[in-house]
């Protein structure tokens, strides 16, 4: 087949199915690739279009399509997806009865699957007793991350799948993530055979996030912040990451509290416990999940508007997979990270014991940098992984709100002669508590009170000290010794400041809310030429409707379809057929089935409202 005619068949498939009349860059050479049975590596971001780098290939191939999953929430979502657009799509797993699997490998063995969805450890007991009997077109290993030791989410399981070259040699391999820097890159294609694999590499932007960061605000302060976002996000969906199992209860009981519907999810929970919070929330019957890391690998939630961290991340591939798991529809969505000077002395403590400290140590300098980024958000972000844009991006706090920068020499000489006179023997609450003046029975009882720095700090408040300490430990200026009890210690460029007036530069500390969301920011995400800005009001009766519907079908709303989708519909007004099927993500038997109350609903609508 010559190329032009693999595009033009590729085209057709993607025109049938999902609705689009184009492909995202590298999309058709990766498809391109495993078609003329070579194998790949592709990266691109979170909601970039990596599944149908492996879709469009199964269904242009003869044979099925392997595809090695990592969670059954994960393959789950993808069959019903596919399923709902009428793509013969199916799964193998424990969740389901032997009775079901076998029909599922009957169905395989006639041909009647095109895409066959398995998790590696069950593909890897299996495969001998039936790889005989099927065609396999392609193998796709999703979230190939997992395989990598240099990975943020290890699972051992996934190295076994290097036995794949060695059993289907002529059958194309391609690895797929959404996160991984160089070393996991390589990593990759060595832990699965497949050493001269093509690289597909997108832009790691996704410039529909908002990207914000709070540093040094209190418990109290940081939780009223919380409830300020939700209430401007009510009607959303989001997810706030914490960093313990026990934090994630307490959210979600403040928060329910406080009159929002929301729910703990983390590893310490039951399977039946975990898949009734998962699919409330893919359902949209609870919008708020507080959880640990534990949730999100398995969610293709398309409609999540909102992450919140309510500590700083370990890692930078950590940040950018969590905050990915938002606006997967390329709509607009939003990012709120919380960082503070305790976050750093935790997690520090946790890559000291991790195994992998200097890995772990330098993946952790590169998130801290990113949180005290004086510059563009985006463009810190995007540089750990060697992509770099030449302008700001205008949509962080750092762009919509510039830091303004004092010389904070006498600060700094404060802070750091109250470190000395205490012999370099507390952490930093005690030296702020001290700055301050405070009357707390643990300072007056060693004497602190009558140390000269005592009180000289006391028009600053525990936040802004909090913030200059921290930028003075990013800058090199004091350390802690995490090995003694996180005691801060003076460096020699501290001694320097403190004897020789050496001048600091540090970023004015100011206590502000996230920036709000982007107002019509929608119609900019979506290049469908100059259509109309979507009604509001008809946005949310749509999303009624897809709601019902759902309900009706026993299936998530996003599903049926994305707010993208609503989105186009509620700016093209469709009242025919013919007229919603020509839409932008809306194949032919969503077409069929969904045709008649969506534009029912737009009917209604534009009798209340005529144009």
């Amino acid at each position: 087949m010559s190329n032009s005619d693999l595009k033009s068949r590729a085209l057709g498939v993607l025109r049938r199915f999902y609705g689009y009349n184009s492909f995202y860059p590298l999309q058709f050479e990766a498809i391109q690739c495993v078609m003329q049975g070579n194998d790949a590596v592709v990266l691109m971001p979170t909601g970039g279009g990596k599944s149908l780098c492996f879709q469009i290939p199964a269904l242009l191939s003869d044979g099925c399509a392997i595809i090695i999953s990592p969670l059954l929430a994960l393959m789950k979502d993808q069959v019903d997806a596919l399923q709902g657009m009428g793509i013969p799509a199916a799964s193998v797993n424990s969740a389901q009865s032997d009775t079901f699997n076998r029909e599922v490998i009957e169905q395989v063995y006639a041909g009647r699957i095109k895409l066959l969805y398995i998790s590696p450890e069950r593909l890897l007991s299996e495969i001998e007793q039936w790889s005989e009997k099927i065609k396999v077109s392609l193998f796709a290993i999703d979230e190939a991350h997992c395989i990598s030791q240099w990975g943020h989410d290890f699972r051992p399981e996934y190295t076994q799948l290097a036995t794949l070259r060695q059993r289907f040699p002529s059958v194309p391999i391609m690895a797929l993530t959404a996160t991984a820097d160089r070393l996991t890159r390589d990593d990759i294609s060595q832990q699965l055979g497949i050493p001269n694999a093509r690289l597909f590499m997108t832009s790691f932007d996704r410039p529909n996030i908002r990207l914000n960061v709070v540093s040094n605000v209190s418990s109290s302060d940081k939780m009223q912040m919380i409830t300020h976002f939700l209430k401007a996000h009510h009607t959303e969906s989001g997810i706030i990451y914490c960093m313990r199992r026990n934090d994630t209860e307490k959210m979600a009981s403040r928060l329910r509290g406080q009159g929002f519907n929301a729910a703990a999810f983390h590893a310490g929970m039951s399977t039946i416990e975990k898949e009734q919070v998962q699919t409330a929330f893919l359902n949209d019957d609870i919008p708020i999940i507080c959880a640990t890391v534990a949730f999100g690998m398995g969610i293709n939630k398309s409609n999540v508007r909102w992450v919140i961290h309510s500590n700083m991340p370990k890692s930078i591939e950590c940040y950018y997979q969590e905050i990915g798991r938002a606006g997967r529809d390329g709509m607009p969505a939003e990012a709120l990270m919380f960082y503070s000077f305790g976050d750093v002395v935790t997690l520090k403590s946790l890559a000291k014991d991790s195994g992998q400290e200097a890995i772990n140590m330098n993946k952790l300098k590169r998130m801290q940098q990113y949180a005290e980024s004086n510059v563009c958000r985006r463009r810190t972000l995007l540089s750990y992984f060697n992509e770099h844009i030449d302008h700001d991006c205008g949509n962080c706090d750092v762009c919509l709100n510039p830091p303004e920068r004092f010389d904070a020499t006498i600060l700094c000489q404060m802070a750091l002669s109250a470190i000395v006179r205490t012999n370099q023997r507390e952490g930093v609450t005690a030296i702020i508590d001290i700055l301050r003046g405070s009357g707390k029975t643990d300072i007056l009882s060693k004497g602190y009170d009558k140390l000269r720095t005592y009180g000289i700090g006391r028009d600053l408040s525990f936040a802004s000290w909090n913030a200059y300490l921290l930028q003075m430990l990013q800058l090199g200026i004091i350390d802690v010794a995490y090995d003694d009890y996180n005691h801060l210690h003076v460096t020699q460029y501290g001694w320097e400041i403190l004897k020789s007036n050496k001048h600091v530069m540090l970023s004015k500390f100011s206590y502000t809310k996230p920036a709000p969301p982007a107002k019509g920011s929608r119609q900019k995400e979506i290049s469908l030429d100059n259509m109309p800005k979507a009604d509001n009001e008809l946005f949310e009766l749509l999303k009624e409707t897809r709601l019902a519907i759902a309900r009706a079908q026993h299936m998530p709303p996003y599903i049926v379809f994305s707010d993208r989708v609503l989105d186009v519909i509620a700016r093209s007004l469709p009242t025919s057929r013919e007229e919603f099927a020509a839409l932008y993500g809306i194949g032919e038997k969503k077409t069929e089935m969904y045709w008649r109350p969506f534009t029912a609903t737009v009917k209604q609508f534009l009798e209340k409202h005529p144009q």
